[in-house]
């Protein structure tokens, strides 16, 4: 594996919520670890109420995890635009993220352990 990403599985059970409801919690999150940023975790798409979330047109590329597809979140009072994403064909030193999903924690969308 690329030593300046490396992945693991996250310890404990994760939770995202946003606009008062919990889009999901899991305990086969996963932790990703890029250089010197904070880990991210990355919530396995089965247990996600993907219900709540539309694929937007944005999309970005990392040249060690590939392309990344953006989602919002629509909650009842508003949307959050751009708040997830996902690596649909991420590269092969990290093809564990596959089918996986990460949102950005803000004053609107919580990621936390439980």
């Amino acid at each position: 594996m690329n030593s300046y990403i490396t992945i693991r599985k996250a310890p404990g059970k994760w939770s995202v919520r946003a606009g008062g409801a919990v889009l999901g919690e899991t305990s086969n999150a996963l932790e990703l670890t890029e250089g010197e940023y904070p880990p991210v975790i990355y919530f396995p798409r089965e247990d996600i109420a993907m219900a709540f979330l539309d694929k937007t047109e944005q999309n970005t590329h990392c040249p060690h995890k590939g392309d990344a597809s953006y989602f919002s979140i629509v909650t009842k009072s508003k949307t959050i635009e751009n708040a997830a994403w996902s690596y649909e064909a991420p590269k092969g030193d990290v093809e564990r993220i596959a089918n996986h999903l990460a949102f950005y924690a803000s004053s609107e969308v919580a990621v936390e352990q439980l």
